[in-house]
């Protein structure tokens, strides 16, 4: 009786260990988590956020990719003070391992390139899994146009690999239902306004094209991009699209060093812009970079973008 006991228990461990194990898919990937990772590190404002809404802190080492570009507010850094930031700007695959980490959280052109040093292939032999943004997908193929599902996915496999699947459906479905409503009472006009995202960069400007949120955060919320056409994510273009294209509201992405306020300046005052509808009407809009990229913020930014569309 006494082996038969302990059979038993072995039996109930190795189903416990099968339920622990937990595969998702991660751009071209399909990746296996064998157990919740314990000593996470995620790369960037809006990846992290998504991180700390999942309210996953006590399941990370630290976190990289903030402060080198973006001032952190007082909200985020309340969240934040028990972890560390290991790097301001890229993290490196000997910051990683120096951190024990086993998992990252990043996407393509968020902390890691392709063909760079800080790689799901390259962290694999140090036991570090990864999982990619969604939306940075399109970097290594194909994929579908960008939507807020993009963002919804990746909470929703956060939830999966954390084992909080319930806290991420339930925080998923609280989106959702806000932005419906939101929607069901928005006024907008037949015709969509043209929009242009202004991200950075005064020879040729770095915008969003079809594969970047902003297109649909502007979609949501009643306008167009006018550079959808454009079969990237976020790209630099020249400024005769943007001029043929003449855009009637101007969405500035506000981050670096370089204020929203001197980006406005510069459409505003250079003589070349003089003409387009939004430099006419003075219709510009900010929003920060966390609401601009896939995460938890994204339904403020839809609303903050609505308001200066139909002033709803």
């Amino acid at each position: 009786m006494k082996n038969f006991g302990l059979a038993l228990a072995a039996v109930a461990l190795t189903s416990s260990a099968a339920l622990a194990e937990v595969t998702v898919q991660s751009c071209n990937r399909t990746v296996t988590f064998e157990s919740v990772p314990q000593r996470a590190v995620s790369h960037d404002t809006n990846i992290t956020e998504m991180m700390l809404a999942l309210q996953l802190q006590e399941k990370m080492v630290g976190y990289t990719g903030i402060s080198g570009w973006n001032k952190l507010d007082a909200d985020l850094i309340a969240q934040m003070t028990a972890l560390p930031e290991l790097a301001p700007k890229y993290p490196s695959k000997e910051v990683l391992i120096g951190a024990d980490a086993d998992f990252l959280f990043a996407g393509w052109n968020y902390g890691m390139k392709v063909g760079g040093p800080v790689t799901p292939e390259t962290l694999e032999p140090f036991g570090i899994n990864v999982y990619e943004l969604t939306e940075s997908c399109i970097h290594l193929g194909e994929k579908p146009k960008v939507s807020m599902e993009d963002m919804y996915n990746d909470l929703l496999n956060l939830g999966r690999i954390f084992d909080v699947e319930e806290r991420a459906k339930a925080l998923v479905q609280s989106y959702k239902d806000d932005l419906s409503t939101f929607k069901a009472n928005l006024n907008t006009s037949e015709t969509p306004l043209r929009v242009f995202v202004y991200d950075s960069g005064e020879d040729s400007p770095f915008t969003a094209g079809r594969y970047a949120m902003p297109t649909a955060l502007i979609e949501a919320a009643g306008g167009v991009n006018v550079l959808d056409t454009l079969d990237k994510s976020w790209a630099r273009v020249n400024w005769e699209a943007v001029i043929e294209a003449n855009p009637e509201i101007i969405v500035i992405v506000n981050y670096g060093e370089v204020t929203a306020e001197q980006k406005r300046a510069f459409m505003r005052n250079n003589p070349a812009f003089a003409e387009l509808d939004a430099v006419k009407n003075d219709r510009f809009v900010t929003l920060d970079y966390a609401e601009a990229t896939p995460g938890p913020r994204n339904i403020k930014a839809i609303k903050k973008l609505a308001a200066a569309f139909w002033g709803n």
